[in-house]
């Protein structure tokens, strides 16, 4: 790529002309103030703040508007001067920064947004403290209604416009716009509507000021108040890498961490606004039922009562079900607990995937159950098609990076199932599965566009792969990504290393449990198996670990033990409770729907007598006369790196480019399609797990945005 030298500051750098000049004069160490300007928007050149000295111009140059090949060098052949910090761009700046203060009111002391204020610490820099030219009265701004999520003091705004481009471009509505000229220009919803983005609450982090502001976290807490730990989001299967921000034993907030590979720097509004929901509902107790209603009790009683049915059952009437935000730990202890009482009924796929086993019941290939082309690899690819799947509520972050892609490349898009409203352009291509039988065949248009295509993508969704046919569509899929070259050599353009073939999971559990084999075992029951057999009077012993998405109503008169951290559906219906600890109070490991192995960090304790989830099956086993050969964490990890060697590597993505057809041949079942419609598998995004129920937020915003409730300017 082309390059140019330039003098910045008096040092000579070479910069590549396609860079803005701010970027040159940041790669050559010169710190340059901002507003409007931001690495993953348009530029938008309306702040002024970053304003240059380019020596021999007539005026000061905005450095975020001007691109390196636009500084042609002096006369003489010369590299251009440029000048970052002399007396001539700090006065240009001072300037700026006197007007943009002119009607900013003096809310600092009330502002959720000091101590985090761009404009705050900028001020400090290039702020006249001294006198001020301007007497009028400070204008007044009506603030704005954008929904349950965002808090609006628009009286701040300095028109940055960083909201409405990130509306336009990352989050692809069009909820958001300015209207009127000069002092009049207001940023609005236009119809005092809410602003109806799965991402929304990313606007927050973006706004340079306190203009748009967190309203659940509204006058809640300073943020040098705060205890901030790393961690990664579990609300779905991304893995996106966040901070939690906790105050004594309360999560106050939860912020998204910088990882270009995996969720740039943006979160879904679940994972931000969901963390009100760790403090209510809470299990902080074992608990009994006696006479039809739980009581509480001591962790001897449970464990007592727990091992008196376990003793009076055989293993085969026996089972076990993985919920969906369990990490490695607890379904690594639970599988050896149940493999030590010859337990064969466990299973992981609480929705009913039809994944990870063939019809032999055996264990197949990793890269069989993963999202192979990986979550930065999207935006490589030229030809998308969507079976099942909706990422705007499946994966709203990975959504976003499928919408970057159709920006840069306008990738062809096809989606089978029902239709949505996805931020981009996708051809529908109906909710009947039967084109996809056209396709594998070759009769259908789009079968060409994936074979001409160089990196072609299925994604497979749960809507696809928990059907009852669920097994059929995988084998069809498999076949259509290896005649197409996404997963072979058989395809016209495939290319070295990539891998097309994906599986979109919306469960942050279940990439960890099948990798650990949490499955039916030889003649074992999966979880329709288990739930089917409660009711026929054939398992009288079911282990639910957080497992609240299944029909729990429907296991007939089995003996239920739920070990979670809400009182949800799997609690209501239980015989012993047992009180376990929540995302953000454990440490645990994770891998995403890419594979990638991820450790979530500890940010505050379980309430009350809750313990971590391993912890409490370690003590169980004891009980139950089948020791766990583990006592600490650390004891734990090893024996997890045994068993899956990929646990001991974090932060890899896994690059699967097998193309062996001992690999893909034996996934799914041949056999017959189904004629009922391809649906949903996600119908209210807001209240996915425990967590989010519980959440007063995520249920404003069920009502909001999911119940059809949302708030206009006419009423």
């Amino acid at each position: 790529m082309a390059a140019r030298k330039l003098i910045v500051d008096g040092k000579e750098v070479e910069a590549e002309e396609n860079l803005t000049l701010l970027q040159a004069c940041e790669q050559a160490g010169a710190e340059i103030p901002r507003f409007c300007y931001h690495e993953r928007l348009s530029v938008a050149g309306n702040c002024r703040m970053c304003l240059v000295e380019w020596v021999g111009a007539p005026k000061p140059q905005a450095s975020c508007a001007l691109q390196v090949k636009d500084i042609f060098p002096n006369k003489d052949g010369t590299p251009a001067k440029i000048n970052t910090t002399s007396p001539y761009a700090r006065k240009a700046r001072e300037g700026v920064m006197e007007f943009l203060l002119i009607n900013h009111p003096l809310d600092c002391p009330i502002c959720d947004q000091g101590g985090e204020c761009d404009l705050q610490d900028q001020a400090m820099g290039y702020g006249r403290a001294a006198f001020h030219r301007f007497n009028e009265n400070k204008r007044a701004v009506e603030d704005k209604y954008m929904g349950p999520l965002v808090a609006t003091i628009m009286t701040r705004c300095i028109q940055c416009t960083r909201c409405v481009r990130f509306a336009t471009e990352v989050a692809g509505v069009p909820d958001l716009g300015a209207t009127g000229r000069g002092e009049d220009m207001e940023i609005t919803t236009y119809l005092e509507k809410a602003f109806a983005s799965e991402l929304s609450g990313n606007v927050v982090d973006l706004c340079p000021v306190g203009a748009l502001t967190s309203k659940p976290y509204a006058f809640n807490a300073r943020p040098w108040e705060l205890r901030k730990t790393e961690s990664v989001d579990v609300m779905d299967a991304q893995g996106c890498n966040i901070r939690v921000d906790t105050r004594g034993p309360q999560v106050m907030r939860v912020l998204p961490r910088l990882n270009e590979e995996i969720n740039e720097e943006w979160i879904s509004d679940k994972t931000r606004h969901a963390c009100d929901g760790l403090s209510r509902q809470r299990l902080d107790r074992p608990y009994i039922r006696v006479g039809g209603k739980l009581k509480p009790a001591s962790w001897a009683e449970a464990f007592a009562a727990i091992a008196a049915k376990v003793k009076d059952t055989v293993p085969d009437r026996m089972a076990a079900i993985v919920g969906d935000l369990a990490a490695a730990e607890e379904i690594k202890a639970l599988k050896d607990l149940m493999g030590a009482l010859r337990v064969s009924n466990i299973d992981c796929r609480q929705d009913g995937a039809k994944i990870a086993a063939n019809s032999s019941g055996q264990k197949i290939p990793r890269q069989t159950y993963l999202f192979n082309s990986t979550i930065a690899g999207v935006e490589a690819a030229d030809a998308i098609l969507l079976v099942g799947a909706n990422p705007r509520w499946d994966a709203p972050v990975l959504n976003a990076r499928i919408r970057k892609a159709w920006l840069a490349s306008g990738v062809k898009i096809a989606n089978i199932g029902p239709a949505v409203d996805l931020t981009y352009p996708a051809e529908q291509l109906g909710t009947d599965i039967a084109v996809l039988e056209q396709i594998a065949s070759g009769s259908h248009d789009f079968a060409k566009i994936l074979g001409d295509a160089k990196r072609p993508m299925i994604v497979l969704g749960a809507g696809a792969l928990t059907r009852k046919d669920g097994a059929v569509i995988l084998k069809l899929a498999a076949k259509i990504a290896g005649d197409t070259g996404m997963i072979g050599p058989a395809g016209p353009h495939a290319e070295g290393g990539w891998n097309g073939f994906n599986i979109l999971h919306t469960a942050a559990s279940r990439v960890a449990a099948l990798d650990l084999g949490f499955l039916p075992g030889a003649n074992g029951r999966d979880v329709a198996g288990i739930v089917d057999g409660a009711q026929k009077g054939e398992i009288d012993f079911i282990y639910l670990l957080g497992a609240d998405e299944l029909d729990v109503a429907h296991l007939g008169r089995a003996f239920i033990v739920y070990q979670g951290s809400h009182g949800d559906a799997g609690a209501h219906h239980a015989d012993v409770v047992l009180p376990g600890a929540a995302y953000t109070e454990k440490d645990g490991l994770y891998a995403n729907f890419e594979g990638r192995v991820q450790r979530a960090r500890r940010a505050t304790f379980p309430p009350g007598e809750a313990k971590e989830d391993w912890a409490i099956l370690r003590a169980l086993s004891e009980v139950l006369g089948v020791k766990l050969p583990y006592d600490d964490r650390a004891t734990l990890i090893a024996a997890l790196e045994k068993d899956v060697t990929h646990f001991a590597t974090l932060n890899d993505s896994p690059v699967h480019s097998d193309t062996a057809a001992t690999t893909w041949g034996g996934i799914g079942e041949s056999g017959a399609l189904e004629h009922a419609p391809v649906t949903a598998a996600i119908t209210d995004f807001y209240l996915t797990n425990p967590v989010a129920r519980a959440s007063e937020t995520m249920a404003l915003c069920s009502r909001e945005f999911v119940s059809g409730s949302t708030k206009m300017a006419a009423e």
